[in-house]
C-alpha cells in the first residue's frame, strides 16, 4: 500500500523516504484493522475456565490484581510478558502443580483482566508490586518464572530483593533491548501511538501473537481469543502505552552481576523479537546460571514449546536450585 503523496517529486528521498511511506502503510493498515473491531468471548469462556484451576482478585499495592493461588511445597511465582495474561503459562501451571509446588500466576498490571490505571508501569513500581504480591500471600521467598518483559521484572526483583527469590527461571527475557514488531514500532511513537492503540481489533492482536512463535501456524483461534479478550476494555489503550512509555526494556546491561539467585535461562532458537544472543549476554553476565537452548521456538516459548520448558523447567526446580551453575537438566 502507498500512501505517498502523488505528486512522486514530493517524497522523501532514498531509505529515509521509504520508512516513511511504510509507516503511513502500516498505520492505515492498522487503523483499518481496527474498525473492525471483533466482540471478546464473554467471561464464561475466559481462561482459566474448564480447567481445575479458579481465579480470584486481590488488590496488591494499589491494583486489583487476577490471579491463581493453588497448590503446596515451594512458591513458584509465574510473571508472563507484554501483551500477555496468565493464559500464557497454562502448559506450566498444572505440570508444576502436580509436581509437588505452589503456584501463584498473575495477570500482571495493566494486563489480562488485572487494573489498567494511567501510570505504575516503571521497572521498579512492577518490582514493587511482585514484592508486595508476596508479602499480600506470606511468602518469604519464592522461585521466579518471567517469559520476555517479566523476565526482565524478575531480574529486577532479584536485584532490588536478593532475598526474596530463591531461584529465577528467565525465558526470552527482556532486559536488553526488544526487536518490535511494525504495529509496535509505531505504538510507540509520540502523538500517532495514541492513534495506534485507539484501534485494537482481534485481527491485529493474532498478528502479533503469531509473530512471537518460529511455527505461525501453531497459533490457534481460541489462543487469539484468549489474547484478545481483555483488548476491547477502554482502558487497555492507555495501558499498553503507559508499558511502551514507562518501562524500561534495556535496563539490565551491565547490573546482572549483582543476581545472587541461582538462574535457568532458557531461549528460543528462532526468537525474532530478541535476539539469542541477549541469552547468551544473561548467562555472562548473571553468575550462577546456566543456558539452554529451545529447538524450533520462537520467542514465546512457554506456549509454543511447552514439552521443552516444563522438562527444563521441573529439572530446575529438583535439581538446579542446589546445583546451578553447572548444567542441569540439559540432555
Amino acid at each position: 500500500m502507498d500512501v505517498a503523496p502523488a505528486d512522486r517529486a514530493a517524497r522523501p528521498a532514498g531509505a529515509a523516504g521509504r520508512r516513511v511511506t511504510a509507516a503511513r502503510a502500516l498505520v492505515c493498515i492498522v487503523l483499518f484493522a481496527g474498525a473492525c473491531r471483533a466482540a471478546p468471548i464473554p467471561e464464561s469462556q475466559r481462561y482459566p475456565v474448564g480447567t481445575p484451576f479458579r481465579a480470584q482478585y486481590r488488590t496488591i499495592d494499589g491494583t486489583r490484581l487476577r490471579m491463581i493461588d493453588t497448590g503446596n511445597g515451594t512458591p513458584v511465582v509465574f510473571i508472563h510478558g507484554f501483551g500477555a495474561s496468565m493464559y500464557g503459562w497454562r502448559y506450566q501451571l498444572p505440570v508444576v502443580v502436580a509436581a509437588g509446588y505452589r503456584v501463584v500466576v498473575i495477570d500482571n498490571r495493566g494486563f489480562g483482566f488485572s487494573d489498567k490505571p494511567a501510570h505504575g508501569y516503571t521497572s521498579a513500581a512492577y518490582a514493587h508490586l511482585i514484592v508486595s504480591l508476596l508479602d499480600s500471600l506470606g511468602i518469604a521467598s519464592a522461585v521466579l518464572v518471567g517469559h520476555s518483559m517479566g523476565g526482565a521484572i524478575a531480574a529486577e526483583v532479584a536485584l532490588a530483593h536478593p532475598d526474596r527469590v530463591r531461584g529465577m527461571v528467565l525465558i526470552d527475557a527482556a532486559g536488553f533491548g526488544v526487536r518490535w514488531p511494525g504495529v509496535l514500532k509505531v505504538a510507540r511513537w509520540p502523538f500517532v501511538g495514541a492513534i495506534v492503540t485507539s484501534f485494537r481489533s482481534r485481527w491485529v492482536t493474532g498478528r502479533i501473537l503469531r509473530s512471537t512463535f518460529a511455527d505461525p501456524s501453531k497459533v490457534t483461534d481460541a489462543d487469539v481469543d484468549q489474547y484478545y479478550a481483555p483488548v476491547p476494555d477502554p482502558a487497555y489503550g492507555r495501558a499498553l502505552r503507559g508499558v511502551l512509555r514507562e518501562f524500561r526494556f534495556d535496563s539490565l546491561g551491565g547490573r546482572l552481576g549483582g543476581v545472587q539467585a541461582p538462574t535457568l535461562i532458557l531461549w528460543g532458537d528462532n526468537d525474532r523479537w530478541i535476539p539469542l544472543r541477549d541469552g547468551s549476554r544473561f548467562a555472562r553476565e548473571v553468575q550462577r546460571s546456566v543456558l539452554a537452548l529451545l529447538s524450533h521456538s520462537g520467542h514465546d516459548a512457554p506456549e509454543e514449546s511447552p514439552d521443552q520448558v516444563n522438562r527444563y523447567l521441573l529439572d530446575y526446580l529438583k535439581e538446579g536450585l542446589s546445583r546451578i551453575p553447572e548444567n542441569v537438566g540439559l540432555h
